[in-house]
C-alpha cells in the first residue's frame, strides 16, 4: 500500500515529488529534502486540549460526530478534551487539516 501525503496546494505536490526523485537519483541531500518536505507537506502540531474542543466547537459539531470525521471513538474525543489522552499519528494530521480547511475538507 503507498502512502499519500497532503500537500498545501497542487503545485506544492508537484515540486514535492520532483524533489524526492531527485533525491532517490542522489541529486539532493537528505537535509534539501527535509526543506522540500517541510515547505510542501501539511505542516503537523501538537493540540492541548482546550485547542482540541475549541476546535470542535468552531465547527459546530458534537463529540459524537467528530469523531465519526476522525474514524475514531466519541471516548477518544472526550479523553483528549480531558487532557486524559493525546492524539498521535493519522489523527494529529486530521486535526491539522481540519484546523486549516475545516471539517467539511476531510468530510
Amino acid at each position: 500500500m503507498k502512502k499519500t501525503k497532503a500537500y498545501r496546494s497542487e503545485a506544492a505536490a508537484a515540486i514535492h515529488e520532483t524533489a524526492t526523485g531527485l533525491y532517490e537519483a542522489g541529486i539532493i541531500d537528505k537535509r534539501t529534502m527535509r526543506e522540500f518536505d517541510e515547505s510542501c507537506l501539511t505542516p503537523i502540531r501538537d493540540f492541548t486540549p482546550g485547542q482540541i474542543r475549541a476546535l470542535r466547537e468552531r465547527e459546530q459539531v458534537s463529540q459524537t460526530v467528530f469523531a465519526h470525521h476522525l474514524n475514531i471513538s466519541k471516548d477518544s474525543i472526550s479523553q483528549w478534551e480531558r487532557g486524559e489522552k493525546r492524539p498521535a499519528g493519522p489523527s494529529l494530521k486530521l486535526l491539522s487539516l481540519i484546523e486549516r480547511k475545516g471539517l467539511a475538507f476531510i468530510a
